[in-house]
């Protein structure tokens, strides 16, 4: 099997169709397309989400955190903790392992949540700094979005720009390659700060109150993957317009020099919102200082990219992310 996330129909194949539904408070259970689950508790709900870091070296501490809390802002709920499993191959340096602390206290605080355990253990089941980050939060019950609340009609708002986390983490781990493939160091600098952008708490609070029917943040697979995900859990189709994508110079440049596609190019910190309003999440986006544009809607029929120079690509399932195919090209 090909690294990354399963695609859609290993997904439904090997996991979800295994899966049974026993309990009534359960209101979002495991489905494509929804990455957290809502629990009922009364009045309010819980949400909980898990995600791993994988692909990224120098800053899994900070991404850890933040794309497990996206998956909670993602619904409009408010994280309130997280617990941290770190596997840590036998190599590790105590060192990397405080830095690896360091950041999570560190973006713990910054987001005001709370590290609420957890577990860590040196195994030669892992070659390299595995964390995988749950965490929790919660909202009113009645204010909770999925992402398959989309509609036809909707139209399809992303929030910041397309590729930013993939081109921080490429920045940061091959900062060399980038500088031996003739970008400036400016360059490559401006896309390191990406990285601290990638939360979407902002954005969620957006969506809950201000109509969105759907959100979903852009993690594996990128805007493409995001859009088709959200789509697949409405039962919809979509369009997007690729003129219509904003892809930040910098992003721009390192997907050039690599050869690759921005908009299949991981982005946590952009969030994907449907809304029969677009130009009051927009307005709303603006107030925080937050770029939003919309690049295309949900329809009824199949999923369409439209390419700038005007040709349809029909799209049939979440693609791999380029993060993958850029680390397996550098071996």
């Amino acid at each position: 099997m090909e690294t990354g996330k399963l695609t859609p129909d290993q997904l439904h194949k090997l996991v979800l169709k295994g899966i049974g539904k026993r309990r009534n408070d359960v209101l979002l259970p495991p489905g494509l397309g929804e990455d957290s689950a809502v629990i009922d508790f009364g009045e309010e709900v819980c949400v909980v989400a898990t995600d791993p870091i994988t692909g990224a070296g120098e800053n899994i501490g900070k991404l850890a955190v933040h794309i497990s809390c996206n998956d909670i802002a993602a619904t409009g709920a408010v994280p309130l903790g997280i617990q941290v499993c770190l596997l840590l191959p036998p190599d590790v340096r105590e060192e990397v392992v405080r830095e690896i602390m360091d950041q999570i206290e560190e973006e713990a605080n910054r987001l005001q949540i709370e590290i609420l355990g957890g577990h860590t253990e040196v195994t030669n089941a892992v070659n390299q700094n595995v964390i995988v980050a749950t965490a929790l939060g919660r909202t009113a019950k009645d204010k909770f979005i999925t992402s398959g609340g989309a509609k036809p009609g909707d139209a399809l708002i992303m929030s910041k720009g397309a590729g930013i986390e993939g081109a921080g983490i490429i920045a940061t781990d091959f900062s060399d390659l980038l500088l031996q493939g003739g970008l400036s160091p400016k360059t490559i600098e401006e896309a390191k700060a990406f990285l601290e952008q990638i939360s979407v708490i902002e954005e969620g609070k957006v969506g809950s109150e201000n109509g969105a029917t759907a959100l979903h943040d852009v993690t594996e697979g990128g805007i493409i993957g995001a859009v088709f995900e959200m789509a697949t859990a409405a039962k919809a189709g979509f369009i997007l317009r690729e003129r219509d994508i904003f892809i930040p110079p910098a992003v721009g440049k390192i997907c050039r020099a690599l050869q690759i596609d921005p908009l299949k190019l991981i982005s946590s910190g952009a969030m994907i919102f449907a809304s029969p309003r677009p130009e009051k999440i927009i307005e709303a986006l603006e107030k925080k200082g937050i770029k939003g544009s919309v690049i295309g809607e949900i329809t009824s029929e199949k999923g369409i990219l439209e390419r700038i120079d005007g040709s349809r690509e029909v799209i049939e399932s979440a693609p791999r992310d380029e993060l993958w195919s850029f680390l397996e090209r550098k071996g």
